[in-house]
């Protein structure tokens, strides 16, 4: 037994789970926000559904969304008519784009993440992508499995890549479901890559953040409130008004559990990566945790130029927080604070809790 547990021990790191490295991309087509609606309502034949038209006008200007970029474009979507109907069996469309497409705009923001770590890419040695066209919700949190993988295999680099297009969600709009619309106002594509492993290489690795723990909390009597199902019209959304409300009254206990540990409980002394859901949602944890507005500043910067990109979206976030960081001359990547929380939002209704420590700049 006692040379199982050398064996096993030579097997662990040293030290935490550490991101080393951050590349996003997105595509190259970009739609404004403020004429987004006549460009949704013209491609989907839809100029005759005014007053529909006008509450998704009103939708799209109090997303406090300015720009969003697409893979999809107005040509492409006159060559696949049955994408642009709202029930319409398009699935063997949507897919043959995503699957060509999705790898793609994944492989240009890991070669990004790969040319600023330094090394080879032979060096990498697991791999964790995460989309959520193709497969029912909610999915893995990748963070907290790259956590596992480096933490667990001495001399591991893990290299997650997210990359998210909205092929497989984008539709007519429909009377019927209002919920749609709300999709189609504020998702946005975009891929983000990260490499994390434990015990930096002193003078060839540069780490960014520790990752000291990871949780996910199952919200108590949300069963239903947000939830996605790949049907043969793509991949369909279904969310209740009440999501904010659930997210809300229950992140406190979240952050409770995840930074007992380190006696913390002013929710303002922590730098803060939340996943940018929607307007609604960080309005509602900004008031319920009182939180001062520079809090969620890089989180609403990265809604405002690119919407939700659904999983790549915190790690567009994590890229900005410690670039603004090191431009602004704070002593760490994490706004100059030591601690901080990345909490992304999901179908079940779900929060995912990570506690990071960031490191001197």
């Amino acid at each position: 037994m006692s040379r199982v547990n050398e064996f096993r021990k030579a097997q662990l790191a040293g030290g935490p789970a550490t991101v080393l490295a951050i590349g996003r991309a997105t595509p190259p087509n970009c739609f404004d926000q403020s004429t987004y609606p006549d460009f949704y309502f013209r491609v989907t034949n839809s100029e005759d559904k005014k007053e529909l038209k006008e509450k998704f006008k009103r939708m799209c200007e109090r997303s406090m969304i300015n720009t969003r970029y697409m893979f999809l474009t107005e040509e492409l979507l006159k060559e696949n008519p049955n994408i642009c109907e709202h029930n319409a069996p398009s699935l063997d469309a949507r897919q043959d784009i995503l699957v060509e497409e999705v790898p793609k705009l994944g492989k240009e923001a890991a070669t990004m993440a790969i040319n600023e770590w330094g090394l080879s890419k032979s060096k990498i040695t697991h791999l964790i992508f995460c989309s959520t066209g193709g497969v029912d919700l909610p999915g893995a949190m990748v963070l907290r499995l790259a956590k596992d993988l480096a933490e667990n295999n001495k001399d591991a680099r893990v290299l997650i890549v997210c990359s998210e297009l909205t092929v497989h969600t984008f539709r007519g709009p429909d009377h019927a479901h209002i919920d749609n619309l709300v999709g189609q106002a504020i998702f946005g594509d975009g891929a983000a890559a990260v490499i994390v492993g434990s015990d930096p290489v002193v003078g060839v690795e540069t780490p960014l953040f520790e990752i000291v723990s990871a949780a996910q909390t199952l919200l108590p009597g949300s069963d239903g409130a947000l939830s996605g199902h790949l049907r043969e019209v793509g991949l369909t959304f279904h969310v209740v008004k009440d999501v904010p409300m659930f997210i809300s009254k229950n992140i406190r206990q979240s952050l409770v559990e995840a930074f007992k540990p380190w006696g913390i409980t002013d929710w303002n002394s922590i730098f803060w990566i939340a996943h940018p859901g929607g307007r609604s949602i960080l309005d509602a944890v900004e008031n319920e945790l009182s939180l001062t507005p520079d809090k969620l500043k890089a989180t609403r910067q990265i809604l405002r130029d690119y919407g939700n990109m659904s999983s790549a979206g915190v790690l567009f976030i994590l890229d900005e927080m410690r670039k603004a960081s090191a431009k602004d001359g704070k002593r760490t990547t994490g706004e100059g604070l030591d601690w901080g929380v990345l909490c992304g939002f999901g179908p079940g209704l779900t929060i995912e809790t990570v506690v990071l420590h960031s490191v001197p700049i």
